[in-house]
């Protein structure tokens, strides 16, 4: 993980380089589109809740306070740039988690967001630079939607070439959440000479790690490596208050993809991934 001490445009929270070990997994082959994401913030959802929250219980043993429904965004949170087959946005890190509850739940299959190990494993897709496709990024148009192509707005997905492991757009079109609280010094407080499946549980709302770059960001930014924390501001034009949980008023160019472990993790690791990102909020 991490950019090696040679590359050009090298950031200092994106190093030094380390060696990582992941459990296998699967990983979704696009982010999670608007069709996808209203499937669980809508009213169908509302109706359901008890549902899935006795479903939760039957398949885990996990009791857990009631799954509630998204609230109405404020506003359009497609920031008019349409819907059909293109990725859902703006959605908080909690309805990211939340929405990965609701879907263990309808399949009895046990989702999540990858953490950023295993976020930048799967971009990387076996390559060891900026790019999957070598060090040009004059290629780079080719695979992915970012500022000198998107035409300045989120495009559809899957509609460029993947890369090795058959993922689309993971250095670009949305910025996508992880499971991880974001640290400046990630690589220097991965532990061991190959960090075992590392993982920073949140234990503060902001900032938590986000992974990639967007429609938005220009070619320095569109690199396995690219990474941020998520911050207040993505909220500050949300009129209410409390400011909503579930939506941000100012990140039209997040959102996220899920993963299943290939092997299922016992109910205690079930519920740190699920319940003890979500206590601060």
């Amino acid at each position: 993980m991490g950019r090696s001490a040679g590359e050009d445009g090298k950031q200092p929270h994106e190093g030094p380089q380390r060696k990582v070990s992941v459990d296998s997994f699967w990983m979704a082959s696009h982010a999670i589109t608007w069709d996808q994401f209203e499937l669980f913030t809508s009213e169908v959802i509302e109706r359901e809740i008890k549902e899935i929250n006795e479903e939760i219980m039957d398949r885990f043993g996990i009791e857990v306070d009631a799954i509630t429904a998204p609230s109405p965004p404020w506003g359009d949170k497609t920031f008019g740039m349409g819907r059909e087959g293109k990725p859902a946005i703006s959605m908080t890190h909690y309805a990211a988690v939340v929405y990965t509850m609701w879907l263990t739940a309808k399949t009895g299959e046990f989702y999540r967001l990858p953490t950023e190990a295993e976020w930048e494993y799967a971009c990387r897709g076996g390559s060891a630079g900026n790019y999957h496709f070598g060090g040009d990024a004059y290629v780079l148009d080719k695979y992915e939607w970012y500022r000198n192509n998107s035409a300045d707005s989120y495009n559809r997905v899957a509609e460029k070439k993947p890369n090795p492991l058959g993922l689309y757009d993971m250095k670009g079109n949305v910025a996508e959440w992880t499971m991880d609280e974001y640290h400046e010094d990630y690589h220097e407080k991965l532990e061991g000479e190959v960090a075992d499946n590392p993982w920073f549980r949140p234990e503060v709302l902001y900032p938590r790690a986000v992974r990639g770059g967007s429609w938005k960001d220009s070619v320095e930014d569109i690199r396995s490596t690219h990474r941020r924390g998520s911050d207040q501001r993505w909220s500050r034009g949300d009129p209410q208050l409390p400011r909503s949980m579930w939506w941000h008023t100012d990140a039209p160019f997040v959102g996220f993809r899920i993963i299943r472990p290939k092997e299922t993790p016992s109910t205690e690791e079930i519920m740190k991934y699920w319940i003890e990102p979500m206590l601060d909020i």
